[in-house]
């Protein structure tokens, strides 16, 4: 089955229990419709670049997952129509990196930045 690497944003007035709920819940449907979620890790509130529905903050969330296309695409479509989640993005990879993703990652143990001058 293809890989998938997934990032969504809910709305910055949920708790964090709340936001860790849609993780949770997002990944039974696409375990329903025959994929499954390899990884998925809480980024926490974030400050966005714009407003995005008269909001400035929002609760990043990620996914690593093994799923065929149409469970996907269900996922993706039942994201789009929850009103806590504002904004979706998908991505297929051919491999999974190991490891936490960069955002759970230290700063000094992100080696392939380069110095500041």
């Amino acid at each position: 089955m293809p890989l998938y690497e997934h990032v969504f944003i809910a709305r910055q007035d949920l708790s964090g229990s709340q936001a860790e709920g849609l993780v949770e819940h997002f990944s039974t449907v696409l375990a329903d419709n025959g994929g499954k979620v390899l990884e998925n890790e809480y980024w926490g509130v974030k400050t966005m670049a714009y407003k995005i529905n008269k909001n400035r903050k929002g609760h990043y969330a990620y996914l690593r997952t093994d799923a065929p296309a149409p469970a996907v695409q269900e996922m993706e479509r039942l994201m789009r129509l929850h009103d806590d989640v504002m904004r979706v993005l998908t991505i297929k990879v051919d491999a999974h990196e190991e490891g936490p993703s960069i955002q759970m990652q230290k700063r000094d143990e992100r080696d392939s930045r380069r110095e500041r001058r």
